[in-house]
């Protein structure tokens, strides 16, 4: 049987995973990618248990624990007081009990990881997708830069601002939730040896703040808020925000966090956004991945451990499929993905998550090499 030919929109999270995950099963797929270049934003991500089960596979694992914070637990307190409302435990102790590690890395060394995971010639960079053709060939894709390729099957993993999404179901609104955040990474030497908690979210009464370490020897700190700002509707996560405006917003807070922002040079804003779930996934031979099809608020931070597990599901689903058996093999992977993902947007959306005691073991205790495919 020919081995399939498989073109992957997006060298995002999900897009390499994907890519990587293939290969696992034997079947190579190109990435497409619109930017010139990759750049390392100034962001923190957590690489919960669920996620690591798949990076592991993927081979990952030895990278990212060299790479990465390995925190004792996820803190979260009271924003003025610091008393403690939720110590949900990590470490050691949940990697026997989820079999995984749970780590905080700055996004840029989880995305170098993936990008080691696929050959350097099957990532296309400036290669941005305009057309999309389904042919009893294949599915034709055309390129900004006059590129034309067919393949047996088209993975889009692009993001909450998904292209293909809008060729294919048309373009969405987001809704605007009124509220934005602000994030960055800086050296913890500005910090002029003041010691931070490992993890901590200070939960205020209508905003919230999450601090934690994303190198082994804690040598660089990340925070991530959200707080109301109706007015605000920039998605952008390069866009600059003002220092002075965040400090202010959060001058009731702990010590702790008046510290950590005194320290700060200089921040991203972007308004936060929800999106309703779709109602299908995937088109013929075009399947949507990640953000393009279950785009979640990041209030439980598996935004792109979503991505990471479907990488994995996909890649499974396909496995010895032929060319005609690929619209199958899609809606197989979304009829085994959509109760898990709309779960996991139903509940970060409420922002909850951990605020009090919870138990999290739906969650983490998930493996996508071994979870059951539907029929």
């Amino acid at each position: 049987m020919r081995r399939l030919s498989v073109a992957v929109i997006g060298a995002g999270m999900g897009g390499l995973a994907a890519a990587a995950a293939l290969r696992q099963v034997g079947i190579d797929a190109t990435v497409y990618e619109q930017a010139q270049q990759f750049a390392r934003l100034g962001a923190g991500i957590q690489i919960g248990c669920n996620a690591m089960k798949v990076l592991r596979g993927l081979g990952l694992e030895r990278m990212l624990r060299a790479s990465s914070f390995y925190p004792r637990s996820w803190n979260n307190r009271e924003w003025d007081t610091g008393e403690v409302r939720f110590d949900m435990i990590f470490g050691e102790a949940a990697e026997r009990k989820y079999g995984a590690p749970y780590l905080l890395a700055h996004r840029g060394d989880l995305h170098a990881a993936l990008v080691s995971a696929v050959p350097t010639d099957l990532i296309r960079l400036d290669h941005r997708v305009t057309g999309i053709d389904q042919t009893p060939d294949g599915v034709a894709l055309a390129f900004a830069n006059g590129a034309r390729v067919t393949a047996d099957a088209v993975i889009a993993a692009d993001g909450v601002h998904s292209t293909t999404r809008a060729m294919l179901f048309g373009a969405d609104r987001p809704n605007f939730t009124g509220r934005i955040a602000y994030r960055t990474t800086f050296p913890a030497a500005l910090l002029d040896g003041y010691a931070l908690d490992e993890c901590t979210k200070w939960w205020g009464p209508d905003r919230h703040i999450v601090i934690y370490y994303v190198k082994p020897d804690r040598s660089e700190v990340y925070f991530v808020t959200s707080q109301p700002e109706p007015g605000f509707t920039v998605e952008s996560w390069s866009a600059r925000g003002d220092v002075g405006e965040l400090r202010q917003a959060f001058a009731g807070f702990h010590d702790q966090v008046r510290r950590v922002l005194a320290a700060c040079p200089a921040v991203h804003k972007w308004a936060l956004v929800d999106r309703d779930p779709l109602p299908r996934w995937s088109e013929g031979k075009v399947a949507l991945l990640g953000d393009a099809c279950h785009p979640m608020t990041p209030y439980m931070a598996q935004g792109a451990a979503m991505a990471i597990e479907d990488a994995a599901i996909l890649a499974r689903c396909l496995a010895g499929a032929d060319r005609d058996g690929v619209p199958d093999a899609f809606r197989r992977f979304e009829a085994t993905r959509k109760d898990r993902t709309a779960r996991v947007q139903a509940t970060s959306r409420t922002n909850t998550w951990l605020r009090d005691r919870t138990d999290p073991d739906w969650l983490y205790g998930y493996d996508a090499w071994e979870a059951p495919l539907a029929a």
